[in-house]
């Protein structure tokens, strides 16, 4: 499908649905608490057809399992070309073993830093450049979805299936599925066990299909797939792995012992009384009930693990309500926001997508290490995370008084800091330098642009500033105190200084947010400098914070630090001093309006950002810009820079701007493209603009709600927290 067709069948499916939130009235603002129940509940996802962009999610931030309409994995052919249904983790990890000896030096290249060679990893066509981009990769943990036989013996296909009714309850984090096949009716709830350290599906099967033996289960494992985005699983390679079938020690369940070269995991079933799992394939295994008949209800658990768990498993009932609980607890302790009294008309699509957003953000963006950018529902860029945009997956979780999803991750930074060192010792820099595309290790992957991506370097501090802003002690500090400090280092370290000009440069090489440039021939982009300076200047107040004295070469830097670019009249804000005539080269008004961040996400310092300068640059921008050619997180990213600037009106604009990337599919993902059908950094970055607007930022107008317009607009909000 070209992508022209997919935003032809995009705007069909927001003018008239088959997928919605299920819309119910609202009652006129008070100011009572906000009726959080009816406001999630608003926004429930019902599917009444077969859609292959709205498969629905149940997940706990560190495993997430995506099902179609009925309720599991079924037909997962049918949604091949939209979001692909899978079961993921995150520890779930796997590396090819290699056709030839390769080490990363071969992935390495030489790239001039003022006269002095330095080692990246760009991309290169040879063997260790593709392997270590490749490797390693995530796989998918097993396929489990119905077993549907027709009267005749025949199996059945999708449209077989009729009078399709299926609902993602929010408050719960239960998926309800209920069809009809051959006249008889089929209903499954499905649910994922909310606690972090259980990678379980859990689900209840009701029909009279069961007794008649038409209806079963079916556990189906593949090869891992190492390809850049797509299916994990590779089912066309039987031979190069393994599926062992045993029963549990002490009865009660069974095992299937996973067997992938190196890689080795389980998957654990256990079943309502009766029911019987049997291998029918090398690497498939049907559950179906027992006796005679069995009844008209099948109920299983299935956790995947690196080892088989020792310990019996929760049965459905107690996960249904684990799940209950777990999610009203999320709904109810952290902030929320109620546009129901507004009579904008935009208002009721900008409510759903906050509250969908969240919901997905949770099950995918809230584990213990940084999300892919497709989280856990689907695989891109081979699986591995980006760390430029873990500000946008995570950055949310605090505004919204959910600090602790946010440090969930955080240990991360300190588990990879001796190979952030390593990587800054070998390229001639102090401190630590963080990666950009990178795996659990933290091991960079050849990337044609993210080896010279450095905006993600300053992330730890903002996310640690978080955290002490919220706990405010001691032990806060000292907890990321290392982090801090080493993270700090490396920027003072890598500026280069220019003693003609007697001031410090940052780059090249360099790519900055905006990714059109050359990477050897730019310098000084905007965003970067903007942010590493805060970045500096932040780490200095952590070390008086806790009683040590400022680092004096940081303060020599920051003494002598670069102005913010502009255009020669001084009139706007350039992306790059390297890149003078953006305003004029329609190339440079495409992908990320970078040097808008400096006044919106980053806390802006009236002694390196000038107001009338940015306002005048945002004009600019929203005029001159190819917004059509801007990602999904582009749009708040900008509408935080016009509520800062005091035009909540704007504000709201760009946050509801069309664009062939800000649209939201009625399960609540952005779509950005064909092969990248659901795009997480859109829905957090959204989040954390909502967050701003409604709870406001330091040095913010008094009065509640200050980044939202009074016009149009009755905006309740609770709980939020000031950004910086």
């Amino acid at each position: 499908m070209s992508r022209l067709a997919c935003l032809i069948a995009l705007s069909l499916v927001i003018l008239h649905p088959i997928v919605s939130s299920a819309a119910e009235p609202s009652p006129p603002p008070t100011t009572a608490p906000i009726d959080r129940r009816a406001l999630v509940a608003r926004h429930d996802v019902v599917v009444r057809k077969l859609d292959p962009f709205s498969p629905l999610t149940v997940g706990n931030g560190e495993f997430a399992f995506t099902a179609d309409v009925t309720g599991l994995q079924t037909f997962p052919a049918a949604y091949e070309k939209g979001i692909r249904l899978g079961t993921q983790a995150q520890w779930a990890w796997h590396t090819s073993p290699a056709t030839q000896p390769v080490d990363r030096s071969g992935a390495t290249k030489m790239i001039d830093t003022h006269g002095r060679p330095v080692p990246y990893t760009p991309i290169q066509k040879t063997p260790a450049g593709e392997y270590f981009r490749a490797n390693p990769h995530r796989y998918d943990l097993g396929q489990i979805g119905l077993r549907l036989t027709r009267s005749d013996g025949s199996a059945a296909t999708a449209d077989d299936l009729k009078n399709i009714d299926q609902r993602l309850d929010l408050w719960s984090g239960t998926i309800t599925s209920k069809f009809e096949f051959d006249g008889q009716p089929v209903t499954v709830t499905t649910v994922a066990d909310p606690d972090p350290a259980r990678a379980m599906v859990a689900a209840s099967i009701r029909s009279p299909l069961i007794k008649a033996g038409r209806l079963a289960v079916e556990l189906r494992f593949a090869y891992p797939n190492a390809a850049w985005g797509g299916s994990p699983a590779d089912y066309a390679l039987p031979d190069k792995h393994r599926s062992e079938l045993s029963p549990r020690e002490g009865g009660g369940g069974w095992t299937v012992q996973r067997t992938l070269d190196n890689t080795r995991y389980a998957a654990t079933v256990e079943a309502s009384a009766g029911a019987k799992l049997t291998q029918s394939g090398p690497h498939h295994f049907a559950l179906a009930a027992g006796g005679d008949g069995g009844g008209e209800h099948l109920a299983f658990v299935c956790a995947f693990s690196p080892d088989a768990p020792r310990t019996s498993l929760p049965s459905v009932e107690p996960t249904l309500d684990a799940a209950a609980r777990h999610w009203q607890q999320f709904w109810t302790r952290g902030a929320a926001i109620d546009f129901s009294g507004s009579t904008d008309p935009r208002a009721a699509e900008l409510e759903r997508r906050v509250v969908l957003s969240q919901y997905v953000m949770a099950v995918n963006s809230a584990g213990s290490m940084p999300p892919q950018e497709t989280g856990l529902t689907q695989n891109s860029w081979f699986g591995k995370f980006h760390l430029e945009m873990h500000w946008a997956h995570a950055a949310h979780f605090a505004l919204w008084n959910r600090i602790d999803l946010l440090e969930r991750s955080l240990p991360w930074y300190a588990k990879i800091l001796p190979s952030a060192r390593e990587r800054a010792k070998a390229q001639g820099y102090t401190g630590a330098r963080w990666p950009k595309m990178t795996d659990p290790a933290g091991d960079d992957s050849p990337s044609g642009i993210g080896t010279f991506i450095c905006w993600q370097q300053p992330h730890p501090i903002y996310f640690a500033e978080l955290a002490r802003r919220q706990h405010d002690d001691r032990a806060t500090l000292e907890k990321y105190a290392e982090v801090v400090d080493a993270t700090a280092e490396f920027m003072a370290s890598f500026m280069w200084w220019d003693e003609q000009a007697r001031r410090y440069v940052l780059g090249p090489p360099v790519v900055p947010v905006q990714e059109v440039f050359e990477a050897t021939s730019t310098f000084n982009p905007s965003f970067e400098l903007a942010y590493w300076a805060w970045g500096i200047e932040t780490a200095q107040a952590w070390r008086e914070r806790l009683g040590r004295p400022r680092n004096e070469k940081w303060d020599h830097v920051l003494k002598h630090w670069p102005k913010l670019p502009t255009t020669a009249d001084g009139q706007l804000y350039l992306s790059a001093e390297s890149h003078p005539n953006q305003y004029v080269t329609e190339r440079e008004l495409t992908d990320h309006p970078c040097m808008l961040g400096v006044y919106g996400v980053i806390p802006p310092s009236p002694a390196r950002v000038d107001r009338e300068t940015m306002l005048r640059t945002l004009r600019k921008v929203q005029q001159a810009w190819k917004w059509d050619d801007v990602w999904s997180w582009d749009y708040p990213f900008a509408a935080t820079t016009a509520a800062r600037l005091g035009d909540p009106e704007l504000a709201v604009d760009l946050l509801l701007m069309k664009g062939a990337m800000n649209n939201v599919l009625p399960n609540g993902h952005f779509y950005q493209r064909e092969n990248l059908p659901l795009y997480l950094p859109g829905n957090g970055q959204l989040l954390s603009a909502v967050a701003m607007m409604a709870g406001g930022w330091d040095g913010a107008p008094t009065g509640a709600t200050p980044g939202f317009p009074k016009n149009g607009w009755t905006v309740r909000a609770e709980g939020f927290r000031p950004m910086p």
